[in-house]
């Protein structure tokens, strides 16, 4: 493991710190490939002097891809948008830079090449997203056959986009709004749990030909995620229906703030249900035992608690 030098896109996001970490921990060589270099800076503290680097790379540009790839054993592509701003399109990144990815690693003749997609992804879905995500397996799998694809659910943890935006929701707001009802079904997936199966697709016997849904041990509604968060935070809100349609009027609102707290488009996302399939290969596969949002969401949204009640 001491010789291997993985470069890894994204390395900077809520799943590249935990791998990192991980791969630090393993004596890997780490490039981190982003546009901002100056954002690994907490990263470079988890391992040795020299260990982890920066590399300036912007995936849509194929000749700074290929400098990013150039002389590693393994690729991981972590990047991935929630929403779209002016040239950072999900047809850009999750497609075409997906690509040039691909392109650059087989061109190396690099061992491994581990994809993150996302649960739920199909090229007949309503959502841009899903429907870019699915594409973009598409177009890797195209460039180099032996990709591995690994498609998160929800993922939770310490810096999740999930459980802290409803937690801090329901410190300000008398409601939660349950989007098509709280119907819709979820298996969110530990962050740590997500670094170890990319971990274990990096360095282990894995079939390039399976394609991995990561979900959590149990599933829930919409609605038992959100009476969890109230539970947690030790605070008492009404949940109040909100149709789909209402939903995406409100999204499309939304959408023009700077970081929007939804979009129309997250919206049919979630018109779907977010588990795996029965066929799927899972983290039961990896020989991953999948940690439950029970055992990990107070340690992290009990700030949010109501004051007096934190106990």
């Amino acid at each position: 493991m001491s010789t291997h030098t993985i470069t890894v896109f994204g390395g900077h996001g809520f799943i590249g710190r935990h791998l990192i970490q991980r791969l630090a921990q393993a004596h890997a060589r780490i490039r981190v490939a982003t546009r901002h270099p100056e954002s690994i800076r907490h990263l470079q503290t988890m391992g040795n002097v020299g260990q982890i680097a920066p590399i300036l790379t912007n995936i849509r540009d194929q000749r700074s891809v290929e400098h990013a790839i150039n002389g590693a054993d393994s690729v991981v592509n972590l990047v991935g948008i929630l929403y779209e701003k002016r040239r950072q399109t999900f047809q850009s990144v999750h497609v075409e830079g997906a690509a040039n990815i691909a392109t650059a690693a087989h061109k190396a003749g690099v061992s491994r090449l581990i994809h993150i997609s996302a649960m739920g992804a199909t090229r007949h879905s309503t959502s841009k997203y899903l429907r870019s995500k699915a594409l973009g397996e598409q177009a890797v799998k195209n460039i180099y056959q032996n990709a591995i694809v690994v498609r998160p659910s929800i993922v939770f943890g310490p810096e999740d986009n999930f459980f802290n935006r409803f937690a801090a929701l329901a410190r300000i707001s008398p409601f939660i709004p349950l989007i098509g009802g709280g119907k819709t079904r979820i298996q969110p997936v530990y962050v740590g749990d997500v670094a170890d199966a990319i971990f274990h697709c990096l360095y282990r016997d894995t079939q390039s030909e399976h394609i991995y849904e990561l979900g959590g041990p149990r599933v829930y509604t919409f609605r038992e995620l959100m009476q969890l968060v109230l539970i947690t935070t030790k605070r008492q809100r009404l949940l109040v229906p909100l149709p789909f349609w209402q939903a995406r009027i409100i999204g499309q609102l939304c959408k023009f703030l700077p970081v929007p707290p939804l979009t129309d488009d997250q919206v049919r996302s979630l018109e779907f249900d977010n588990i795996a399939s029965i066929t799927s290969h899972t983290l039961d596969d990896l020989g991953i035992l999948s940690t439950p949002v029970e055992g990990i969401l107070p340690t992290y949204i009990s700030r949010f608690c109501q004051p007096g009640n934190a106990g």
